[in-house]
């Protein structure tokens, strides 16, 4: 009598299952503690998915309501053609400005990461420090000198201020990820290169960087997130209607004596959906990063 292959499976599976009880409702327990966690972080999700559903007059219903009574989809095309939007030339910008600083950003944190990581210069161990130390420093106590220094040069009310900042370094904990990676990357294949005549810039773009998908994947999304759904940065330098991203865009939603929560949370999700959309298909390699990042001494 022939048997097969699932019907093995299972067995061996049912066997470790009523052998090791305990180490199965350990199993259990953290996949239910998971559950647990992943409903609180959504939680926020959907409440906005639900609250764009809802009328005007549903919002401020007490005690609140999670689900709306009736579905009002044309939350979304009313939101988008709401007043003088421009949404059209805003979700422009914003796809500007962000593959320009992702762009700056894994050009230039690869190239740090990489000296930090590969090249012996003096002082290198002092200046990696220095670069995690500045992580500390917050972005507010840089704020007035940087505000200073690109009105004089001009830049204000462009996307300079918010682009060419990130070609010269990419920002420190890119940096760290980049370097904690490199160092990973077997030495040997590094000095037959050079052995074979390869400069470092050679050696960076045929050995390091094909084999750095998961890092640069991590650096990637991380960016993405932070370019895309960052407030302050335009608040403080674009001034002009027509060069607003679409965080600031959401704001004209609110107004002085009345707010539209339910079209400013339609768009909100809107906003939301390619940000999980970029991390859904690159979290495997961003796992990877994050751990071959850490293991590194």
């Amino acid at each position: 009598m022939m048997v097969s292959d699932q019907e093995v499976y299972r067995g061996i599976f049912d066997l470790n299952w009523r052998r090791r009880p305990k180490q199965s409702s350990r199993i259990l327990f953290i996949y239910l503690i998971l559950i647990v966690s992943a409903g609180v972080f959504l939680l926020p999700l959907l409440w906005m998915a639900t609250t764009s559903l809802k009328t005007q007059a549903e919002i401020y219903v007490f005690p609140p309501t999670f689900f709306p009574e009736t579905f009002r989809w044309q939350n979304f095309p009313e939101g988008w053609t709401y007043e003088s939007m421009q949404w059209t030339r805003w979700l422009v910008n914003t796809l500007t400005i962000t593959a320009s600083v992702m762009v700056g950003t894994l050009i230039s944190a690869t190239l740090c990461g990489y000296g930090f990581a590969r090249i012996s210069f003096p002082g290198r161990d002092v200046w990696f420090i220095m670069v995690l130390a500045s992580i500390m420093l917050p972005g507010t106590v840089t704020l007035i000198p940087l505000f200073v220094g690109f009105h004089r040069v001009g830049w204000l009310d462009t996307f300079l201020p918010l682009t060419v900042p990130a070609f010269f370094g990419g920002g420190a904990f890119n940096i760290f990820l980049m370097r904690q990676f490199f160092k990973g990357i077997p030495i040997e294949l590094e000095e037959a290169a050079l052995i074979d005549g390869a400069n470092r810039l050679r050696i960076l773009w045929q050995i390091f960087i094909p084999l750095s998908r998961p890092v640069l994947a991590t650096t990637s999304v991380f960016t993405f997130q932070a370019v895309w759904n960052d407030y302050f940065g335009p608040l403080i330098f674009l001034t002009s209607q027509e060069n607003y991203t679409l965080a600031l865009g959401i704001t004209f939603f609110k107004g002085l004596y009345n707010t539209q929560v339910p079209y400013m949370m339609a768009m909100s999700f809107l906003m939301v959906i390619p940000v999980v959309i970029v991390f859904f298909f690159a979290q495997k390699l961003m796992i990877r990063g994050v751990i071959l990042s850490g293991i590194q001494a």
